[in-house]
């Protein structure tokens, strides 16, 4: 029985995986990689931040500094976070929805905190989060289920009652090690690895309201 839940935050609640599509070519073209890999964004959404500055600086061979890159990334992005990213649709139905059932929810998002936060609180729905965790207070991201485990533990609930919300293939293998009930979103930018996500997932759809089927 689904007790809570746990969102990723982009692409899966917010539509905002092509800002940073876009973000990662306009950084490496201002610091002199004209063509950059067509797989880059694919191989850094994986990675928290910090160990995305790592690979571009050993990858590209890059003059500059982690702390560089990382300022550098969320100065191109806050903008769109700030002003333009949108509600991905459906998510405000099934917010409502887990309202009127006293169900808790929050995010768990490798995403810098102050964005996260911002377009959250832009969007109206910062209020309603239980809790935000970010990979600030857990460096490994998603390739381990720490940040899942403690969601849940902040909910009071052992992850066979948690419901995990993705739109990566990566994350929902995490989620399922550790014994989390999930289910993935379409995203557009992910739409390459969607078999795989459905065949592991316990659920997968199209658009977050989907899930109201579920409860």
């Amino acid at each position: 029985m689904i007790k809570g839940v746990i969102f990723d935050l982009d692409g899966t609640i917010i539509d905002s995986m092509n800002v940073w599509y876009d973000t990662d070519r306009k950084f490496l073209k201002e610091n002199g990689v004209d063509n950059p890999p067509d797989d880059i964004s694919d191989r850094v959404k994986k990675l928290t931040v910090d160990k995305a500055a790592e690979l571009f600086i050993r990858e590209f061979g890059l003059d500059c500094t982690v702390d560089y890159i990382i300022q550098r990334i969320e100065e191109i992005v806050r903008d769109e976070y700030f002003h333009n990213i949108p509600i991905k649709s459906g998510t405000a139905e099934l917010l409502d929805f887990l309202d009127s059932r006293d169900i808790p929810y929050g995010v768990a998002t490798v995403t810098y905190r102050n964005l996260a936060e911002t377009a959250l609180k832009r969007l109206g729905i910062y209020g309603r989060m239980k809790f935000i965790l970010t990979s600030a207070e857990f460096p490994q991201g998603k390739k381990t289920p720490d940040m899942y485990l403690k969601c849940a533990e902040i909910m009071g609930l052992s992850p066979e009652n948690v419901l995990i919300v993705e739109d990566s293939l990566h994350c929902i293998e995490t989620a399922k090690t550790a014994g989390f009930i999930t289910a993935g979103v379409y995203d557009g930018l992910s739409a390459g690895d969607s078999s795989q996500i459905r065949s592991i997932s316990d659920y997968y759809f199209d658009t977050p309201d989907g899930l109201i089927d579920i409860f």
